[in-house]
């Protein structure tokens, strides 16, 4: 069952311009970097371009001192106009960053993982994006896929990533050429399509990406960049997972209509 965030130590806006959900499992070695260069991140930008950002981390089921790690981050927490949140949620990616939706307030969410993996292009070329268009596009996607991307892989995780896009494009029709990399969405809409989510692992965002593209809403794919240090450790994703997310895709084809439908009217109330 998720736990509710815990109150902020310092003092918040009613409506933080983003929201930076991370999903923390057995992240004891990297979370305490992730959250600081974040925070880090968000305070030496202008305010006028950033506004109050929230940071919530969900720990899920962790057997390391990750925990811990939030407990002493909450307890010491300094950084003018970002607060930390930490919460809880059952075991599995999917169910942190549902859990971390609900909980959130941003008029954005980003969607991201708790080593940094693409340090903060995603977020730059989000606003790139915003300033091309001279808009809010409602879901920019930081995509491994896109043809600017700089992406080296080995080969497992080479061959894995393909054959899973192949199946993806093949049972959902989907077009959106990386529904896992990181996600930044219109608040209103994501917390509202959330509780209509239900992939409590990695097909998480290939879900929420899925309902989306069903309800007419097309993402904006960004390219990154992935840090050295996402490259220096190997794939948390393993043959036998990629064969569940293979069964998943086709869960996730039989609830077609129930996610259209449900994206759709969250689209229209956004």
């Amino acid at each position: 069952m998720a736990t509710s965030r815990t109150e902020p130590v310092r003092g918040e806006s009613a409506t933080p311009e983003l929201s930076v959900i991370i999903p923390a499992y057995n992240s004891g070695e990297v979370l305490e970097s992730t959250v600081r260069q974040f925070a880090e991140y968000f305070t030496s930008r202008p305010a006028e371009s950033t506004g109050q950002v929230e940071i919530i981390v969900v720990e899920n089921g962790s057997t390391d001192n990750t925990a811990d790690v939030c407990a002493a981050l909450a307890a010491s927490w300094s950084w003018p106009g970002v607060t930390f949140h930490p919460m809880s949620s059952d075991k599995g990616m999917g169910a942190a960053l549902r859990a971390g939706t609900l909980a959130s307030r941003g008029r954005r969410v980003l969607l991201t993982a708790d080593d940094l993996p693409f340090g903060f292009g995603d977020i730059e070329g989000a606003d790139r994006v915003m300033a091309d268009l001279g808009s809010v596009p409602p879901v920019v996607i930081g995509s491994k896929a896109h043809s600017d991307s700089e992406v080296e892989r080995g080969l497992l995780r080479s061959v894995m990533t393909g054959g899973f896009a192949t199946l993806r494009r093949v049972v959902l029709g989907t077009r959106t050429g990386d529904p896992q990399g990181t996600f930044i969405v219109d608040g209103v809409l994501l917390r509202r399509i959330a509780p209509s989510l239900t992939e409590r692992g990695f097909l998480f965002t290939t879900e929420l990406d899925y309902a989306l593209e069903l309800a007419g809403v097309r993402p904006v794919e960004v390219p990154i960049r992935l840090s050295e240090d996402h490259l220096a450790h190997a794939s948390r994703i393993s043959p036998k997972d990629v064969i569940q997310m293979a069964k998943g895709l086709l869960s996730l084809r039989r609830r077609k209509t129930e996610l259209r439908s449900a994206a759709a009217v969250s689209n229209r109330e956004a």
